[in-house]
């Protein structure tokens, strides 16, 4: 079944509403998501392809115009599956050793549309370690994907997995002032303590947080 990369989009969106976040989104919530996202759609053609993908039996409404997904053979591509490197393990407590791209031997099979805006070569995954981000929830033994970060300087209140002497660590990033950076933890274990690092440091920030994939089969 062919759809135009605004159906794609918008069908991705209502997929990652209902299967990411275990909503049955409106019309209005998914345009509000879309916004959220970036995209520069009105509440018209929102409306107008969702009324699209409907008659294509991609989705179906009920009386409140929640929308459902419907299990559809004919939408399916097999190019649509990316391959993205998986770097070993990063710690969401202590740092711990990080794979680099000479030691990738790993590989993570993702939709391409779950990333649709991210530049599929530059994406890349690490398992977590740890509890100290599960309050963004990121949990122990998650994929965690970020963006490689190369030739950005603005991490300022971004999820980051940052290198510190070879060693990796996700954190908050955060500029403190006075030459001070300030890598935060998130938890709900108060033992977690914030790493201080001076601008002049050997501090590598590899990629910036995109998405975190759960490995925990929940049974609804």
């Amino acid at each position: 079944m062919q759809l135009t990369a605004k159906q794609k989009n918008i069908l991705e969106s209502i997929r990652e509403l209902t299967m990411q976040k275990g909503e049955k989104p409106t019309s209005y919530r998914v345009c509000k998501h879309l916004v959220s996202q970036g995209a520069k759609e009105s509440m018209k053609s929102v409306m107008q392809v969702i009324e699209s993908l409907e008659k294509k039996e991609l989705i179906t409404r009920d009386d409140k115009k929640k929308i459902y997904l419907v299990e559809n053979d004919s939408y399916g591509d097999a190019q649509n599956v990316m391959s993205i490197p998986l770097y070993g393990l990063a710690s969401c407590g202590e740092a711990l050793a990080y794979a680099d791209d000479s030691s990738t031997d790993d590989f993570l099979q993702l939709s391409r549309s779950l990333f649709h805006r991210a530049e599929p070569e530059k994406l890349f995954a690490v398992k977590a370690l740890g509890d100290s981000m599960n309050k963004e929830g990121i949990g122990d033994g998650d994929y965690v994907i970020f963006e490689k970060a190369e030739g950005q300087n603005d991490f300022e209140g971004k999820i980051v997995v940052a290198v510190i002497n070879g060693m990796a660590t996700i954190k908050r990033y955060k500029n403190m002032g006075k030459g001070i950076i300030g890598l935060f933890p998130h938890s709900t274990n108060e033992t977690h303590h914030p790493i201080y690092l001076s601008e002049v440091d050997v501090i590598f920030v590899a990629g910036i947080f995109k998405k975190v994939l759960p490995v925990k089969f929940v049974s609804l």
